[in-house]
């Protein structure tokens, strides 16, 4: 299954959109306007919350939570590393690492050494736009969510 993450740009708040493989919305994505830290929330189409991913402050690496509900359900780490970026995911289904190429433009998904998804991030758009491709269509909110927490985690982190 295939989903495209677009970044509005001129918004107050991280905004995104996420479509599926017929460019139908599947998930909308709002940021918290002046909060201390990003604070984004996932919705289905019908409005209902899906996901809030919190941005932990006063870490020496990027940290994220993300919560269905109030329950955590994944904690989202970037790695040290030199040359490709990193992230480690534990989360409730499962403990994933997600690593980067040399530009952190594309990422895999393991999950106990096997691929389960890829991220990749387009060169030159007008806002951050990503395609995700999710083996299990089950998944697709919670790698969609993923998306997003790596999308601040790694090039939106200056701006908070």
């Amino acid at each position: 299954m295939k989903l495209y993450i677009k970044q509005k740009v001129f918004s107050l708040g991280d905004k995104y959109y996420v479509f599926n493989e017929m460019q139908q919305p599947a998930f909308a994505v709002q940021g918290r306007i002046f909060s201390l830290g990003a604070k984004i929330h996932v919705f289905d189409m019908t409005g209902q919350e899906l996901y809030f991913i919190q941005q932990k402050l006063f870490r020496f690496l990027p940290e994220y939570h993300i919560f269905a509900g109030d329950i955590l359900c994944a904690i989202v780490k970037k790695e040290f590393s030199f040359f490709k970026p990193r992230l480690a995911i534990q989360s409730q289904y499962g403990d994933y690492t997600m690593e980067g190429n040399l530009f952190g433009m594309d990422f895999t998904i393991f999950n106990d050494g096997i691929p389960v998804g890829e991220i990749h991030k387009k060169w030159f758009s007008f806002g951050d736009s990503y395609e995700l491709v999710v083996h299990d269509p089950n998944n697709a909110a919670f790698f969609s969510t993923l998306v997003i927490a790596i999308d601040n985690c790694l090039h939106n982190e200056s701006r908070h």
